[in-house]
C-alpha cells in the first residue's frame, strides 16, 4: 500500500461541528416555503417558455416533405410532388419545391386526399371502426420517475402524427403533461375536479328524490356541488398547439381532490367514487368526439388514480430496468388487486343480496414497459424482468437517447423537436425510440378495437336469428 493511500481520509470523517452549526443559516419557517416556491414557480415558467414562441405561446413547428413521406404518409417524395402540381387546392406548403413544410392541419387534409383519391392497397387513416366508442389508456404506477408522462406525452403525440384525435387527460397536481401541451389552467374549476363533483352531486340529487318520498332530511348540496352540477365538457377541455390533441389540464388544486373524495363518500356510502370519471366520458359523449383518451396520473394509487383504472380500457405500467422499480411495481400490481377485488366485494354482496346481477373490473389489455433503457448496463437485469412480468411485458425496451435528453431540457417532446437541430442518426434514433414503444400500443389498441368489433358484429347477427320467426326461417330455408 503506497503512502498516498495511507493518508487518505474520507471526506466525512473529522468534521468540525462548529463550522457545520455555521452553515446552517437560521431555522426554517414556514413562510420560507412560500417563498422557496415562488422562486422555483418563477423558475418554472422561464425554463418553460424555452419551448414556447416569443409571444409566450406554445406553437407546433412544421413538417418537412422528407419527414411526411418517411414517417406520417405511404408515399414517395416523387409521387407527393405531382399530386401537389395536379392538385392546386391542396395545401401546398412553403419553401422550394424539393422541400416544402407543412403544418400538421395541411399533412391532415393531405392524408385525407390520400385515404379519398389514393390506392386502396395503403392505409392512409388509422384503422378505426365505425360506431365503437374510443379507447382509454391510463399510464401509472406510484413509483415516481418511471416515465409515466413522457411515456403518455409520446404516444398522444405519436397517436396524433398517425392520424387520431386524441383527447390528454392530466390527473397529477404537478402539472408536468399540462406544460408538455401547452396548457393554461388558473384553478381546479378547469381540471377534472368539477367533473368528480358534479357525478357526486347527481348521485346526491338521485338520493334527496328518494329520501324526499319516504319523508326524511335531504342531504345538502353546497355551492361547490351546486356549481359543478353546470360545468360541462366544453368547460374543462382546452385546445393545445397540436390540432388533433385536446387537454384537460391540471394544477396544484387538483390535489384537493384526494381529501374531498373520501368525504363526500362518507356522506353518501352508496357513491360509486371510482366510476365518477367513468361517468364523465361516457354521459358528456366524450367517447364519441375521440379516437383515443390517455390519462396521465399522479405517482400515487389514490383517488384520482382508481378512477383513471377504473375508465381505462389498456393500462401500461412504466418502469426502469432497475431492482427497485421492479419490487415497486411488483407491490403496485399487488396493490391494484387488494384495491379492485375489494370494491368488488363490497359492490357484489349489496347487488346479491337486491338481486341485481354482480359487476367486474375489466381491462383489455395490461401492460408492463420498461423505459429509459439503457442496453449496456440494464439487459441482464431486463431479462429477469421479462422473464417473470411474461405476457404483462410489452417487447421493445424504450431507449433513453441524447435527443429524448435534449428535448426534455426544451420543455417539448422528441416529435415536436426539430430534427435540422440535431445530427440525423440522432434524431433518427431518438425517435424509434417512441415510434416502436406507439407501435407496439397501436398493435394492442386495434386488436381491441377488432375484438370489440367482431363480438359487436356477433351478438347483432345472435340478436338478429332470435328476433326472426319460425315462418322466416322456413321460408329462408326454402
Amino acid at each position: 500500500m503506497t503512502k498516498k493511500q495511507d493518508l487518505y481520509t474520507p471526506p466525512y470523517q473529522n468534521l468540525d461541528p462548529a463550522r457545520a452549526a455555521a452553515k446552517l443559516g437560521e431555522p426554517v419557517d414556514t413562510a420560507r416555503f412560500a417563498k422557496a416556491a415562488a422562486f422555483c414557480e418563477r423558475g418554472r415558467s422561464d425554463l418553460a417558455k424555452r419551448g414556447y414562441s416569443p409571444d409566450g405561446t406554445k406553437r407546433l413547428r412544421k413538417f418537412s416533405t422528407w419527414e411526411i413521406c418517411r414517417y406520417l404518409l405511404p408515399i414517395a417524395p416523387a409521387h407527393l410532388r405531382r399530386v401537389l402540381k395536379n392538385n392546386p387546392d391542396l395545401p401546398q406548403g412553403e419553401g422550394a419545391s424539393g422541400s416544402k413544410w407543412f403544418t400538421l392541419e395541411e399533412v391532415v387534409s393531405l392524408r385525407n386526399h390520400f385515404a379519398a383519391e389514393g390506392m386502396a392497397s395503403k392505409h392512409y387513416l388509422p384503422f378505426r371502426p365505425k360506431g365503437l366508442p374510443a379507447k382509454v389508456a391510463a399510464v401509472a404506477n406510484f413509483k415516481g420517475g418511471v416515465g409515466k408522462t413522457s411515456t403518455a406525452a409520446h404516444l398522444a403525440m405519436s397517436a396524433a402524427l398517425d392520424g387520431y384525435k386524441v383527447l390528454v387527460i392530466d390527473l397529477d397536481s404537478q402539472g408536468s403533461m399540462t406544460s408538455i401541451m401547452g396548457g393554461k389552467v388558473a384553478d381546479e374549476w378547469t381540471t377534472v375536479f368539477p367533473l368528480l363533483a358534479k357525478d357526486y352531486a347527481r348521485h346526491v340529487q338521485q338520493e334527496n328524490a328518494l329520501r324526499e318520498a319516504r319523508g326524511e332530511a335531504p342531504l345538502p348540496l353546497d355551492e361547490t356541488l351546486t356549481e359543478a352540477l353546470t360545468v360541462n365538457a366544453s368547460d374543462v377541455i382546452q385546445k393545445t398547439h397540436w390540432p388533433n390533441i385536446d387537454l384537460i389540464g391540471a394544477q396544484l388544486n387538483l390535489y384537493w381532490a384526494e381529501f374531498q373524495v373520501p368525504v363526500w363518500r362518507m356522506a353518501l356510502r352508496n357513491w360509486p367514487l371510482w366510476d365518477a370519471l367513468t361517468n364523465f366520458l361516457q354521459n358528456e359523449s366524450v367517447l364519441d368526439e375521440y379516437d383515443i383518451i390517455l390519462l396521465d396520473t399522479p405517482p400515487a394509487l389514490g383517488y384520482l388514480t382508481i378512477n383513471a383504472l377504473a375508465a381505462a380500457d389498456i393500462l401500461l405500467v412504466p418502469l426502469g430496468a432497475s431492482f427497485l422499480e421492479f419490487d415497486s411495481t411488483g407491490r403496485f400490481f399487488d396493490m391494484l388487486y387488494s384495491t379492485f377485488a375489494s370494491i368488488e366485494e363490497g359492490e357484489n354482496s349489496a347487488r346479491r343480496r337486491a338481486g341485481l346481477p354482480e359487476m367486474k373490473f375489466e381491462w383489455d389489455v395490461v401492460r408492463a414497459l420498461i423505459t429509459r433503457f439503457d442496453a449496456n448496463q440494464q439487459t441482464d437485469l431486463a431479462n429477469v424482468i421479462q422473464a417473470y412480468f411474461g405476457d404483462f411485458m410489452n417487447a421493445y425496451r424504450q431507449e433513453f437517447t441524447a435527443l429524448v435528453g435534449q428535448a426534455g431540457e426544451q420543455v417539448n417532446g422528441i416529435y415536436e423537436a426539430d430534427y435540422r437541430d440535431f445530427n440525423r442518426d440522432t434524431y433518427a434514433r431518438g425517435r424509434d425510440a417512441f415510434d416502436r414503444t406507439y407501435a407496439e400500443f397501436k398493435e394492442i389498441l386495434i386488436g381491441a378495437w377488432w375484438r370489440d368489433q367482431a363480438m359487436a358484429e356477433a351478438q347483432a347477427a345472435e340478436d338478429a336469428a332470435a328476433m326472426t320467426t319460425p315462418e322466416q326461417k322456413e321460408q329462408a330455408d326454402g
